[in-house]
């Protein structure tokens, strides 16, 4: 991923917020002389045509759920879930001891206060990614997520 869409990516977090303005990203390349805010604003339409930004009016954005997993490491771990799912309390108990183990982050999203991830995964919850990869629907199996764990632990090492 390009180093500029990163960093448009990540000032969600940095700044801790939902939605951003065209002008809070052209300060975050320092200053946007023209050929830089030309720059952010392709990088802003590309984001937009990848699903990974959504416009909400005027020129402001909000970083989708797509937007969030494409910044996500190898050993972010992101259970998509839903209040009183038994299916997925049984696989967040399963997936902790392997999270502790490897130092895994995990991420929980509840599917049902975006409607877009509703649509996506109503009927396959728990769904777990692991970095930006599906890796298990409806239940983990252990040795398989410990496998993909050991993978990724080791791709990071090597990155």
């Amino acid at each position: 991923m390009p180093e500029l869409t990163q960093r448009l990516l990540a000032t969600f977090d940095d700044l801790k917020r939902d939605s951003l303005d065209l002008h809070t990203f052209f300060e975050v390349v320092a200053g946007a002389p023209p050929e830089e805010r030309t720059a952010v604003l392709d990088a802003v339409g590309g984001l937009v045509s990848d699903g990974s930004l959504e416009p909400t009016g005027g020129d402001y954005y909000r970083r989708t759920e797509a937007g969030r997993l494409a910044l996500a490491g190898p050993l972010d771990v992101t259970l998509y879930t839903r209040p009183g799912c038994h299916l997925c309390e049984v696989a967040k108990a399963a997936m902790a001891p392997l999270l502790r183990d490897f130092g895994a982050r995990l991420h929980e999203v509840d599917i049902d206060t975006d409607r877009q991830l509703r649509d996506m995964y109503n009927n396959d919850v728990p769904v777990i990614f692991l970095g930006s990869r599906k890796v298990a629907e409806h239940s983990v199996d252990v040795l398989q997520f410990q496998q993909q764990l050991e993978d990724a632990q080791r791709a990071a090492r090597s990155a």
